[in-house]
């Protein structure tokens, strides 16, 4: 339904920054919520951040402080940037956009689109 294309993980030192991008193209309906998820082997995607349309920001508990959400309207892009980085935080980083931002991702209320995902390391 929708393209995203993401960019910006890496390998980072705890306590260093990141940032990530996602720019999404090619849909045809409005995109109403877009956010970042992480997964680590063996266990579920979570939401990290998500923000919508209207302005609305949801933020993990684990990274109130450190990490921040922002979207340019006009690009379609979303991004992420992360700094006090700790060992906790290295995980595989997913781009969603859809009609609504998804607590659960495995919700399957509206239609969501995700993105092909971006590693984030952090390690001495």
């Amino acid at each position: 339904q929708v393209h995203l294309v993401e960019s910006g993980g890496g390998l980072v030192q705890p306590g260093g920054s990141l940032r990530l991008s996602c720019a999404a193209s090619g849909s045809i309906f409005p995109i109403n919520a877009m956010g970042w998820y992480r997964q680590t082997p063996g266990k579920q995607r979570e939401l990290v951040a998500g923000i919508t349309s209207g302005g609305s920001i949801n933020l993990s508990d684990s990274v109130k402080g450190r990490f921040t959400i922002s979207i340019n309207d006009a690009k379609n892009t979303v991004y992420l940037q992360m700094d006090s980085l700790k060992h906790e935080d290295t995980a595989t980083y997913y781009c969603y956009a859809g009609s609504r931002l998804r607590i659960d991702p495995a919700e399957t209320v509206g239609w969501g689109s995700w993105g092909q995902g971006t590693q984030v390391t952090v390690s001495s």
